[in-house]
């Protein structure tokens, strides 16, 4: 689910015990206090929606190996090469494009090719050893014949050359002291970096003296993009280097266009590159000013779109003649958050859950800095489990929005199964990006591999692995909230009801968060999940949630700490909403009947 970060805090040495280790015989998987294990070997599943289904499917998706499955990052593509590979076996009709399952947004790879090459004097210089291109959004202006000339240092007007001097030459800078230059890979691989001094915006090109702290590997990462990029800034961003006011001449206005189109060239150092531009003189010896030789620069640089940023799309066609020309759509988010800085996981598990206490005990109000200094407890009970710190640096993302993605998929399973299919075709999609602003289903509903106006309701499901006592307020065994079931269509709202009344243990069903409420992060969540999407398109929608926890964004969400009997009485629920609606009526639109929405301009 996308909502704004927890703030990050710094551990320490005492901390809350993560929890109560027992093994039921002598060489038994050691299992926490829910009777979950760390780990769970693949196994085959069933057509029914069980616990135990749900268990060896979450433990997979939500496992180290698929790299926190943010858009953007190879993880994104194996999380989504899983499910594809799922629905395959399942024998669901492929609902991307192309015939396939997949429906790709438009990210790319950008990057300069090692046909490449940068000259002084016509002496070739070693490519991505002592000089490195920076990628950018768009190929670099040429720089031919460029003379070089020593600018000075990095975002100290005091110590550079004028302006004036800079026209036409390939500047190069020492790094700012204290700057970014020796953050080693986190700085390496940053997308798209572009240092900034627009003093030297006339420049042929502008390089900076920074790569002598970056092993040969991360000198590479510079031009080998870990992180796909959108294939255009997002609207109403601003032009690299914009200041708050806009130039209000004509003149200045194109010449910030005609660089955004074709940007200068951003080039990276080692001393002994930058020392063979000035004929073997020391960078540092140089004053302002001081003038080197002649640089050519042949960048061959290469836009690639990815499948690092996807929908999975699967169908199961309709059995009624006629409306297996509409579809119940059935939705979860595919992405998470990513990686980020390893972190002792049982440490960060005990904060986390003491953190939570101090919440519910709060009212779910913010914690001030009195109240977070009441945690204080002794870390020795986790040692005797785990002597040795375990580090972790991988936001798993089990319940968010893995327990909805995996949830998602045994419906399919289940229905697949059915000797008998709903009238009305089922439509499942794995959004990519929610994190990132519900991406993915922005660009499913605008454009749609099915009519938008054919999908009848949009059932969305994040979050649904949890929601105990402990976890918020008014959490309990049979606790889910429902969103949104009633804002647009009286008739949806009712079925969700009513399909709960069948369940053989009904849930309890929450419905304060339509409402404001005291729970400042808890507003909202209308808007803050793909359903969102579709009901700015005109389709009814509900949207199924357990609501947040302690290990919500953390590298502690992970799927030992997944309510599995839970989840699997909602999901059991929201695979009998779905076959109900696919069933019976169209819902209706409050005040109005089914018709094609406006349109909506991307």
């Amino acid at each position: 689910m996308s909502f704004p970060r927890l703030s990050r805090i710094t551990l320490g040495a005492c901390l809350f015990p993560a929890f109560a280790a027992t093994a039921s015989s002598q060489g038994a998987a050691r299992v926490n206090r829910f009777g979950n294990p760390e780990k769970l070997k693949p196994a085959p599943t069933t057509a029914q929606i069980t616990p135990r289904d749900l268990q060896i499917r979450l433990y997979q998706f939500a496992d180290d190996s698929m790299m926190g499955r943010q858009v953007g990052r190879v993880g994104n593509r194996k999380g989504t090469d899983f499910i594809a590979a799922e629905l395959k076996r399942l024998g669901l009709v492929p609902g991307g494009v192309n015939g396939t399952y997949f429906q790709n947004l438009p990210f790319h790879l950008r990057k300069f090719t090692e046909h490449s090459r940068v000259t002084v004097d016509g002496n070739p210089m070693a490519w991505n050893t002592h000089v490195v291109a920076v990628p950018g959004l768009r190929a670099p202006r040429p720089v031919n014949d460029a003379e070089v000339v020593f600018g000075g240092t990095q975002g100290d007007t005091t110590l550079q050359i004028p302006a004036s001097a800079a026209v036409g030459k390939f500047v190069v800078l020492l790094p700012q002291p204290g700057g970014r230059g020796g953050q080693g890979q986190g700085f390496a691989v940053r997308p798209g970096f572009t240092p900034p001094p627009s003093r030297f915006a006339d420049a042929a090109a502008v390089a900076i003296v920074d790569l002598d702290n970056l092993s040969p590997a991360q000198r590479v990462a510079i031009n080998e993009p870990t992180v796909a990029q959108q294939v255009a800034p997002p609207r109403g961003a601003a032009p690299a280097g914009a200041g708050a006011v806009s130039p209000a001449d004509s003149l200045a206005l194109l010449r910030r266009e005609l660089s955004a189109a074709q940007p200068q060239g951003t080039f990276r150092l080692t001393r002994e590159g930058a020392a063979q531009l000035f004929k073997g003189q020391p960078v540092e010896a140089l004053a302002p000013g001081a003038r080197g030789g002649v640089v050519t620069a042949s960048l061959d640089f290469v836009e690639l779109p990815t499948d690092w940023a996807r929908n999975v799309i699967g169908i199961i066609p309709g059995s009624d003649p006629v409306l297996k020309a509409q579809y119940v759509a059935i939705g979860a988010h595919n992405d998470h958050v990513g990686f980020t800085t390893p972190v002792d996981k049982d440490s960060l598990k005990a904060f986390n859950d003491a953190r939570n206490r101090l919440l519910l005990a709060n009212d779910m109000k913010p914690l001030g800095p009195e109240q977070m200094a009441q945690i204080r407890v002794n870390m020795d009970s986790i040692r005797r489990v785990h002597p040795t710190p375990r580090l972790d640096s991988i936001n798993n993302g089990a319940d968010d929005d893995g327990s909805g993605s995996m949830g998602v998929l045994e419906i399919a399973e289940a229905v697949t199964a059915m000797a008998v299919k709903p009238k009305r075709s089922l439509i499942f999609v794995w959004h990519t990006g929610e994190e990132a602003g519900l991406l993915g289903a922005a660009h499913f509903t605008r454009h749609p591999t099915v009519p938008i106006d054919s999908i009848v309701a949009q059932l969305n499901i994040d979050m649904i692995g949890r929601g105990r006592a402990e976890d918020l307020p008014g959490g309990s065994d049979d606790y889910v909230a429902v969103i949104g079931s009633m804002f647009d269509s009286k008739d949806l709202g009712e079925t969700v009801a009513r399909v709960n009344t069948r369940q053989p243990r009904p849930l309890a069903l929450d419905y304060k968060m339509d409402e404001p409420i005291a729970w400042a992060g808890y507003n909202n969540i209308y808007a803050r999940s793909d359903h969102f999407r579709y009901a700015q398109q005109g389709v009814p929608i509900a949207f199924f949630f357990t609501g947040l926890h302690g290990d919500y964004h953390q590298r502690t969400d992970e799927p030992e700490w997944i309510d599995y009997p839970h989840y699997a009485r909602i999901t059991n629920y929201i695979r009998d909403i779905a076959v109900d609606v696919a069933n019976g009526p169209r819902p209706r639109l409050n005040g109005t009947k089914p018709a094609k929405p406006k349109v909506i301009v991307p």
